[in-house]
């Protein structure tokens, strides 16, 4: 009997990452699994695109990851309050975001390329599926590790990043180059892909040869990491009435939120009519009524501490499921 393949796939969030990034440092802790050995494919959207870029970083030329768990998660901590600054200057330009993106690009450009320098996709040490949507083409365009091995599949990691947390009023688009000279124009792969399990699903479909077929559900496992979520809830007297400016946060949330929820359904669905439908497991935790502020940006000292508490708890109340799902 073959192994079953292991996927993990990490939602997008901003600064709530903190929470399944800290997941990943307690499975570290007391499982002694890191992410770049143990999984075959490692998806992730936005924050989680980044956490999975982190985690599959050589260092050096080594086949060893750059970062431990703790020091991705460092990277909130250390960068956050700068990715997620508003200069005066800015905020007046702007009007405080009404007439350009919320955020300079300069803060999350340096964090990226200070963690990532100049390594390209081709160089993790595993495969990916990093979302991003084409804005020019009007489709998903998606980075592969995998695939790079060709110069028009092959992008610096920096920019890899950078273009999945593209995130819509927050920050500007970004245009990236491939190796081979071609340009895109992307944003945020949260706009139709928050939750990439589904995307991982499909992509190991076709990535997993099993006995000269492709890999099927029952092949596969996977673990999904969301970074929380609130369901905000907008009443009819107020959203009757809202036109286009008083639309777009809560279109952004509703987008993103059911996007994932989807996702978690269909797979839901799919694991439902395997032998062993345990093999998909969904971590995410409910926010309400917790100390928690569920604003993507909030990255004061404080709310990313309360995010790093958040997330061992949710690794405590789901340690047994995560032990059973690693066979251990």
């Amino acid at each position: 009997m073959n192994p079953l393949k292991r996927i993990l796939s990490i939602d997008g969030g901003g600064i709530r990452g903190i929470i399944p990034g800290q997941i990943i440092v307690e499975i570290e802790k007391e499982f002694r699994i890191q992410v770049s050995d143990y999984f075959d494919l490692v998806a992730g959207t936005s924050t989680g695109g980044i956490l999975a870029c982190a985690y599959l970083c050589p260092d050096g030329k080594s086949k060893k990851p750059k970062f431990s768990a703790e020091q991705v998660v460092d990277l909130y901590f250390d960068r956050g309050d700068e990715i997620f600054d508003i200069p005066t200057f800015h905020k007046i330009k702007t009007m405080g975001g009404i007439l350009d993106e919320k955020y300079p690009a300069d803060g999350i450009e340096d964090a990226l390329k200070d963690y990532f320098g100049d390594v390209w996709l081709s160089n993790l040490l595993k495969p990916t599926v990093i979302t991003s949507y084409d804005i020019k083409n009007r489709k998903g365009h998606f980075f592969y590790q995998h695939k790079a091995v060709a110069d028009e599949y092959n992008f610096k990691v920096k920019d890899v990043c950078r273009a999945t947390s593209a995130a819509p009023t927050y920050f500007e688009c970004e245009k990236v180059t491939s190796k081979s000279g071609e340009d895109y124009p992307l944003i945020d792969g949260g706009v139709f892909v928050n939750n990439p399990a589904l995307v991982a699903y499909a992509e190991g479909r076709e990535l997993f040869d099993i006995n000269k077929r492709k890999a099927k559900a029952e092949d596969m496992k996977i673990l999904s990491l969301g970074t929380g979520y609130t369901h905000k809830t907008y009443h009819y007297s107020k959203a009757r009435n809202y036109g286009m400016a008083e639309w777009v946060q809560p279109i952004i949330d509703i987008m993103m939120s059911g996007s994932a929820e989807v996702a978690d359904y269909q797979l839901r669905k799919i694991y439902d009519t395997t032998p062993q439908p345990k093999q998909y497991l969904r971590l995410d935790g409910d926010l309400k009524g917790s100390s928690v502020d569920p604003e993507m940006d909030c990255a004061t000292h404080q709310n990313m501490k309360a995010l790093k508490e958040y997330g061992q708890q949710l690794f405590k109340d789901n340690k047994d499921a995560l032990a059973e799902w690693l066979g251990l």
